[in-house]
């Protein structure tokens, strides 16, 4: 009985995964926020796929940034890697800007995180140039 119900929610949990799979495009880039703890500043900042940025005393390079499929203004994500000046590594992997503690960087000065991707058309996906 107990493996019955275990293949059950195994099995709909499958079926769930494949459902929430979307379709997305690639930016040309991201606007990221970067935000200064010990100062209070906020500063956005532009990177282009493959570019990299410096904000204080971290360098944020980013591979690329996509979006949901015919929606640019639809959630952003992007893959950042983010090393102090000196080359310490302090973050790698996926930032979705719906949800950014989901996958935070964890840092004592600084804070980052995506806030859209940028389009081919130049505007980024709020449709401001």
């Amino acid at each position: 009985m107990i493996r019955s119900a275990l293949a059950l929610v195994l099995i709909a949990g499958t079926a769930q995964g494949a459902v929430l799979q979307e379709r997305t495009e690639t930016g040309t880039g991201a606007v990221l926020r970067g935000l200064d703890k010990l100062t209070g500043h906020v500063t956005d900042l532009e990177v282009d796929n493959g570019g990299y940025v410096t904000f204080g005393r971290v360098t944020i390079g980013m591979a690329e940034c996509r979006y949901p499929e015919g929606d640019p203004a639809g959630d952003a994500f992007a893959f950042l890697s983010i090393a102090e000046n000196d080359g310490t590594d302090v973050f790698q992997g996926w930032m979705v800007a719906s949800s950014p503690a989901l996958n935070p960087m964890d840092h004592a000065r600084y804070d980052v995180w995506v806030l859209r991707c940028k389009t081919a058309s130049g505007a980024d996906s709020s449709g401001t140039e």
